[in-house]
């Protein structure tokens, strides 16, 4: 059996993205808006006849690029985000350098993470210290907890099934309650952390052993930098304290029913050891260590200083495919498209195993509770079967991808109808170089993962770098939440 060989009940599918239906490859709003354009133009040309001659190529042009499509996204979302980024680096918005500010606390960290801050709690289930990252533009709390990197691969099946059923029954738990807005899981491999090790051995090498053996263990050493690489997993939890019946009335009384939601949280069993829940000092790390990666094994004490705004970086870039910070430049990529077919549950191993670079890799749930998803379910069932059959009006039959789509959103429905959730939810991956001059090789070594997956569809986070960046960070940002 190979490495993309797994038995049939470890396959996992059911991905499907949100379609709208429209005239034409448009989207549902895109179609009224066409409709209102034209209108006007019908409605000018009763006065003006000869302005047809203007609006209806204009017109034609604007929706033509609204219904041609551009690295997975229409090309008038492309481009009228290539215009904004650009309008904002003419004005040096997209630039971040620190400064110090008269009011504390004005702006802790750059772009999304501006209105966080850091909160050290004392957790009384532990009896330790905890890092809670407040949102005070929303009242959000985000609680991380620090996991032990581990694997399934080697797991007999039955322990693996049983793995994926008890992370399904945690995602239930999420939709059922209301203050859980979000959740997100963060890989992150930093390769190059061999020279623990190199002194490690160095301190226990015989000195009477043979000169052969002396010379294997040298070479080891000497390239262990270079092959091996730290893990460190976590989860994060955003919840939303004032969504309790009874609302905390200050800020002591929030944190600790933040704590108290994500106790609730049950991850034993998922196939993942729960190391504790991070402290402010690994939050800063964390934090620190994404935007300098030289400092990452450092130690504690030099993190236990360190303000919340002295975490971020001290000057920034984002540029249109790329964001440079303090110790290096990263690229960021995100989801475009799942394979429709079955896919292993490792499949994404190769994203996963060590490279050249820095790698992080996170995955973003937002679980919708039981009324929203079955609504959703709905909707994209009756709008399949439209597009279905607006193109069989036209071409007498309606597309073989078309009847498959619809096929798949009725069986989602069903799997709802038996018990099911919906989940939103998006992949994200951040790779940093040390400097420019190693990103076309830190893109390269990128796309060849993704690649390896054998399936997995992503794409440059254009003009979005910085926000995609952060998303892998514990401070409290998802995309996917709108509030």
């Amino acid at each position: 059996m190979t490495a993309h060989e797994v038995p049939q009940t470890l396959m996992v599918e059911g991905f499907r993205a949100r379609r709208s239906f429209g005239f034409g490859g448009l989207s549902r709003g895109a179609t009224m808006i066409a409709a209102a354009v034209l209108t006007a133009d019908g409605l000018i040309a009763t006065q003006m006849p000869l302005s047809l001659l203007v609006t209806l190529p204009v017109t034609a042009a604007f929706f033509g690029l609204a219904a041609a499509r551009r690295h997975g996204m229409s090309a008038l979302s492309y481009y009228w985000a290539k215009f904004a980024w650009k309008r904002a680096a003419r004005f040096d918005a997209t630039s971040y350098r620190r400064l110090l500010l008269p009011h504390p606390y004005a702006l802790d960290l750059p772009g999304v993470g501006a209105s966080s801050t850091l909160i050290k709690a004392h957790d009384p289930t532990t009896s330790r210290a905890v890092g809670v990252v407040h949102d005070r533009a929303t009242g959000y709390m985000t609680i991380t907890t620090l996991l032990a990197p581990g694997g399934s691969l080697m797991a007999p099946t039955g322990a693996v099934q049983s793995s994926l059923r008890t992370w399904s029954s945690v995602l239930d738990a999420m939709s059922t309650d209301e203050q859980v807005k979000c959740a997100s899981v963060t890989i992150q491999i930093t390769p190059g952390a061999g020279e623990a090790l190199g002194d490690d051995v160095k301190a226990r090498k015989d000195p009477n052993a043979p000169q052969l053996a002396k010379q294997v263990i040298d070479e080891l050493v000497r390239t262990t930098p270079h092959a091996t690489a730290s893990v460190a997993p976590w989860m994060s939890v955003t919840v939303d304290p004032a969504a309790s019946a009874n609302p905390p009335a200050d800020l002591a009384e929030q944190v600790a029913e933040a704590l108290r939601v994500v106790d609730s949280l049950d991850l034993s069993g998922t196939g993942t050891d729960i190391e504790r829940r991070a402290t402010d000092v690994d939050l800063r790390r964390i934090v620190r260590s994404a935007y300098d990666p030289e400092v990452f094994n450092a130690r504690d004490k030099e993190f236990e200083e360190l303000s919340w705004s002295e975490c971020g970086p001290q000057a920034a870039d984002d540029g249109w495919e790329e964001y440079a910070h303090d110790g290096g430049v990263s690229v960021s990529w995100v989801l475009r498209e799942m394979p429709r077919r079955p896919i292993p549950y490792s499949v994404l191993l190769p994203l996963l195993a060590p490279g050249r670079y820095q790698r992080r890799i996170t995955i973003a749930y937002r679980v919708l509770d039981p009324l929203e998803g079955e609504a959703v379910l709905e909707r994209e069932i009756s709008h399949a079967h439209q597009r279905a059959q607006a193109t069989a009006e036209v071409k007498g039959r309606a597309k073989w991808s078309q009847r498959a789509d619809a096929q798949r959103a009725e069986k989602a429905a069903a799997q709802v109808a038996g018990g099911a959730q919906v989940v939103d939810w998006t992949l994200m991956v951040t790779a940093t170089a040390r400097s420019t001059a190693d990103l076309p090789a830190a893109r390269q070594e990128l796309a060849r993962a993704v690649k390896a997956t054998r399936g997995i569809r992503m794409r440059s986070a254009y003009g979005a770098q910085a926000a995609v960046f952060a998303a892998g960070l514990p401070i409290g940002y998802s995309p996917l939440v709108k509030d």
